[in-house]
């Protein structure tokens, strides 16, 4: 009985090597790609297993969460002191409203996350008022700052007309999106924007930042050059720096905002192999 328990051991063994070497994991005799890996190369290792979120719209297993509906340690206010339009707000509190799961600016300036990021892909879900209040800019008028500097812009342009470069999915100044998908006042909305940072040599911009964005689902940004920091009425112009926050504006409207979160990237990384 042992001898044929082993026997059945050894065998079951070969063949599993055998299906083993039967299975299609690659090849090492193939022509080289640009990258110096072979095509469909044995050796390549393979990219990190991240889990999905099982809702649409939920953070994937390797994201960092900046907002969940109540949490908002990751979030500071901007030190200010505009009298102009009566905001002082000397040590940088966050002074924004969090409440019912949403986090709604109140207004007291604008805030942005206490870590600093470069390449990302970044999620956020917003709301304007309704019924609207105000029109053109005035509308829910907010935006998302990527490194505190490239916009992209929150509007309620359903039905509401502005300048194209400023309406909600542009390139503040600079890039209309490519269609008008915004839902209606009153009703959640979502930004995906996948953002690659500018690459500077000392004081020469080597790279641009690009910015791809998804509108309620809808492409409308694609892999878009991005000038310059934003600006208003002016042309942009780049001055050298590293990683920085995500800044949320405050534009005097009551804004909301929920579901934050962001993975960081490394859009040019090189996958080239090393011989």
């Amino acid at each position: 009985m042992l001898k044929s328990i082993i026997v059945v051991l050894v065998l079951g063994s070969v063949c599993v090597q055998a299906a083993e070497k039967k299975r299609n994991w690659g090849y090492s005799n193939t022509p080289k790609l640009p990258s110096g890996w072979r095509v469909h190369d044995i050796e390549r290792p393979q990219p990190e297993v991240v889990t999905p979120a099982q809702n649409p719209g939920g953070a994937p297993s390797d994201a960092i969460i900046l907002f969940d509906g109540t949490d908002v340690s990751a979030w500071m206010g901007i030190k200010q002191d505009n009298p102009k339009k009566k905001k002082y707000n000397p040590e940088g509190n966050m002074l924004w409203k969090v409440e019912n799961g949403y986090l709604e600016c109140t207004p007291t300036g604008d805030i942005r996350t206490k870590e600093k990021f470069g390449d990302c892909q970044f999620h956020i879900e917003w709301q304007t008022a309704n019924p609207r209040q105000g029109n053109s800019q005035n509308a829910g008028n907010s935006g998302i700052f990527m490194q505190r500097r490239y916009e992209t812009q929150v509007l309620d342009n359903f039905e509401n007309r502005t300048y194209a470069d400023g309406m909600a999915g542009c390139v503040y100044g600079q890039q209309p999106p490519l269609v008008n998908a915004c839902r209606k006042p009153g009703e959640w909305q979502s930004y995906d924007i996948i953002f690659q940072a500018p690459r500077f040599d000392g004081d020469v911009l080597v790279s641009p930042a690009y910015v791809t964005v998804f509108l309620n689902g809808v492409l409308v940004q694609h892999n878009q050059e991005v000038l310059g920091p934003t600006t208003h009425k002016k042309l942009p112009v780049y001055k050298p720096h590293g990683d920085d926050a995500i800044q949320l504006q405050d534009h005097n409207n009551n804004t909301r905002f929920r579901n934050i979160w962001i993975r960081r990237l490394n859009l040019t990384a090189d996958n080239a192999r090393s011989e």
